[in-house]
């Protein structure tokens, strides 16, 4: 796609990479990986802070870094507003002085005018003369977001933005990057550690483990189908289990798997053959707890039962871990409304039944001895 950021980057120290992936106008990349797995490195790169040994970054046609050809733009050609987990702005300089630092593109008669139409734009009216040390965090923030789109960038850049500020503020202000998102036309790649962030304002999601790419695709496909074990466990989906392909109904669009004497379903998946071993996995969201009153409506609802081994309460929802009874020492998640966990009576010790909906069962291929 024209006007789309690519990047393909390896190298094998002092930090392995062997990243790929595309980033297209107006959509927010969203890298997540553990610590170490190179996602500020190669945001690094990106700006120009960093050179790997070998690899390309492109921006529609010009070619910003490819060191086979000797190209490695300076980071004032490439046109990139970044946005630092730290705020890194100038204390001595008021939040427009701030902003009016990345404005070297325009006459210096236009920047405060600008630079205060860029304040509007991030809710920072009226605090123009306010120096960092005035400001809350999160106005702070709004100030670095700010300057990184004062640069008018080809590209924007978002490392951790919101890790140093509180809670509640950090939802707003990915409330307010969602919305400001939608005038935006240029490729966003955020990195954070933080998988509800990356599932709430990615349009797609990276995965990476040791600079390597493993699974890039939009956020319902990386949290509800990942394609191994590895990027399950790395995406916290939990719900990870083993099995063996007992059979396949074609007719019916089903697969079965046998998880320890319980038959378990999902939708047909012929690439598995009958008899192979499986992962597999099933989201919290694909887990539904069972009524006293209420029995299971068919094979595509996997009925299931086991012990309550926890209740976290988050606010009004209830995270109940469950020891299944041909599974004991796993241990299976699922959520209900806190008053729902509170009408059956459910507690720590009790006895629970649960469907595991067929439509959110995905099936991958074990882990290799290397993984």
């Amino acid at each position: 796609m024209a006007d789309a950021l690519h990047v393909r980057l390896r190298q094998t120290a002092p930090i392995p990479l062997d990243a790929a992936f595309d980033c297209y106008p107006g959509e927010v990349l969203a890298l997540v990986g553990p610590s170490g797995a190179g996602k500020s490195t190669i945001l690094r790169a990106i700006a120009g802070l960093a050179s790997p040994a070998n690899g390309l970054i492109q921006k529609d046609s010009a070619v910003w870094y490819d060191p086979t050809r000797g190209i490695d733009l300076p980071v004032q050609q490439r046109r990139v507003g970044m946005v630092f987990q730290d705020y890194a702005l100038f204390p001595h300089l008021t939040a427009l002085e701030n902003i009016v630092t990345a404005m070297g593109h325009l006459p210096p008669p236009a920047r405060a005018c600008a630079g205060r139409e860029i304040m509007r734009r991030v809710n920072l009216s009226g605090l123009e003369d306010r120096k960092p040390r005035q400001l809350s965090g999160g106005q702070r923030q709004r100030v670095a977001l700010a300057r990184a789109l004062a640069r008018d960038p080809q590209v924007l850049l978002l490392d951790e933005p919101f890790a140093a500020v509180d809670q509640v503020t950090r939802r707003r202000l990915q409330d307010e990057l969602a919305a400001l998102r939608g005038s935006l036309n240029v490729p966003t790649v955020l990195v954070t550690h933080d998988l509800s962030e990356a599932r709430n304002l990615g349009d797609r999601v990276c995965v990476l483990y040791q600079g390597r790419t493993l699974q890039t695709g939009e956020p319902e496909e990386i949290f509800n189908r990942p394609k191994s074990p590895l990027i399950a466990r790395l995406t916290d989906l939990g719900n990870l289990f083993s099995g063996r392909v007992s059979g396949h109904d074609r007719a019916g669009g089903l697969t079965a798997v046998d998880w320890r004497g319980v038959t378990v379903h999902t939708h047909h998946r012929p690439e598995f053959a009958e008899g192979a071993a499986v992962a597999w996995v099933v989201p919290p969201a694909f887990v539904v707890l069972h009524r006293g009153d209420r029995q299971s409506r068919g094979e595509r609802e996997n009925p299931a039962a086991g012990t309550v081994s926890g209740i976290r309460l988050l606010g009004d929802t209830a995270m109940i871990s469950m020891s299944p009874e041909n599974d004991p020492d796993t241990r299976l998640i699922f959520s209900v409304a806190a008053h729902t966990a509170r009408r059956n009576g459910i507690e720590i010790g009790g006895q629970v039944s649960i469907s595991l909906l067929a439509e959110g069962v995905h099936l991958m291929h074990p882990e290799t001895p290397a993984e």
